[in-house]
């Protein structure tokens, strides 16, 4: 493999992390799950699990990957005290949950592609979730196209190819909000729906939000699998890394909060169902937009700045899954951008396929293939990865406290203090595990 690509700016490091951690699961998933679990009691616990649980677990993440100067894959290997060598295998389960969160994820945004097209050329007449996701042919299509694209653009230098595409996508995706977000605070019957998203109702607040909300936080932020960690290892020591990841998640959020200010004000102006689940940001909003003024182009600014928002993540996952593969091989970016994108795209058929031919039911009545791999990465590889993540950097058997608050520390900006340990070290991984087996304990397996 050449030698390790750098970014070419704080900027371009700074948009590409926040583009892996702003996607659907800002602006797809966040808004269904926040509907489905209360309004604002879920905005509550959610933010609390990014102050508690994401930020110091991106923190950490930002420091194993800049020390490492690695992929993933090596990373824990790499850093890992002499004789410690079984950490290494996390490297691997890493690559296992970039791969999976893919085989969903690209249909996700085909899905989306679809809807921004039918907008942008007014063929939004039998516009519709189930209709769509029951069409083989057109999931098949937009799913080539999507990760045709991301490939095609990761072929290129590092800086030339993802840094540029992401800086203008992020710029775009944030100016195309902020209008979105101002036309619906002004539709009639907006302040129900702000009262819903932004009040909390405590006795709303039970196990199973608080194991949404910290999945949902993991998820947003990409960490536990090496997703943030890949980023780290492209820039140098000149800013320390808390108030690089304060940055990430400040973007982060910004942007799940903007995406609920466009959506339950819109739902409660219509009349429409919060609690439509994965369907919300496809049969609500579009039923949103073919019934005001002007729809046809509010609702194609809105699913470009959709599409703007999951193909940074596409770009920024895949990037990761190249990285560790070509570290593997020693591929060219060309050659592994080409043979990754194949194995993705056949992988990711499952999901494309599962509601029309590949029927599969791996949980209650009603799941799919999307959900046995979402499953597979929000529910276990995301929550356990920042589990391993933590006890890897803060253990003697690992790679150490101060080993990463030396990393973390390197540079100008917000330090992680000594008397952060506590949260780093104990607090962290206890909460994590806690909830992770109720969550386990809890879920509908049936």
């Amino acid at each position: 493999m050449d030698k390790r690509e750098r970014l070419g700016s704080r900027l371009g490091f700074i948009m590409l992390s926040a583009g892996c951690a702003i996607g659907c699961g800002n602006v797809w998933k966040f808004p269904w799950m926040c509907g489905q679990y209360g309004g604002g009691s879920f905005m509550l616990v959610y933010l609390i699990c990014l102050i508690v649980l994401g930020l110091p677990v991106l923190v950490m993440e930002f420091s194993v990957g800049r020390a490492a100067q690695t992929s993933p894959v090596y990373m824990y290997s790499k850093l890992a005290k002499k004789g410690r060598s079984k950490w290494g295998i996390w490297g691997y389960i890493t690559l296992i949950g970039n791969v999976s969160l893919m085989a969903f994820y690209t249909v996700v945004t085909g899905w989306i592609i679809n809807y921004f097209v039918r907008f942008a050329t007014g063929a939004i007449d039998d516009l519709g979730f189930e209709p769509m996701i029951g069409n083989p042919g057109l999931n098949v299509a937009f799913l080539f196209v999507t990760v045709a694209a991301a490939f095609f653009i990761l072929s290129f230098h590092l800086q030339g190819g993802l840094e540029r595409v992401t800086k203008f996508m992020m710029t775009a995706l944030l100016v195309l909000m902020l209008v979105l977000a101002v036309h619906s605070l002004r539709l009639p019957g907006a302040a129900e729906g702000l009262s819903f998203y932004l009040v909390p109702d405590f006795s709303k607040i039970n196990g199973s939000v608080i194991v949404g909300a910290m999945n949902q936080a993991f998820f947003t932020l990409s960490v536990g699998m090496g997703s943030m960690a890949i980023f780290g290892s492209y820039i140098d020591k000149d800013h320390a890394l808390l108030g690089e990841a304060v940055n990430v998640i400040a973007l982060d959020t910004f942007v799940a909060v903007i995406a609920g200010l466009i959506m339950f004000p819109a739902c409660f102006s219509y009349g429409l169902e919060v609690n439509a689940g994965p369907s919300l940001l496809f049969d609500t909003m579009a039923a949103v937009f073919q019934n005001m003024a002007g729809g046809r182009w509010w609702g194609t600014v809105f699913f470009l700045f959709m599409v703007f928002a999951a193909m940074s993540t596409v770009l920024a996952v895949c990037e990761n899954i190249l990285a560790m593969v070509r570290e593997i091989t020693g591929w060219s970016r060309p050659k592994g951008s080409l043979v990754c994108g194949i194995a993705i795209f056949l992988l990711a058929l499952t999901t494309a396929l599962g509601y029309s031919v590949l029927h599969f039911q791996p949980f209650a009545e009603g799941t799919a293939w999307l959900d046995f791999w979402d499953f597979i990465v929000s529910t276990n590889i995301l929550p356990l990865g920042s589990l391993i993540l933590a006890l890897f950097c803060c253990s003697s058997f690992g790679w150490g406290w101060e080993e990463m608050l030396e990393e973390a520390n390197a540079g100008r900006g917000l330090k992680v203090q000594a008397w952060m340990k506590v949260l780093f070290k104990y607090i962290v991984p206890l909460i994590i595990l806690f909830i992770y087996v109720y969550g386990i304990a809890t879920f509908k397996w049936r």
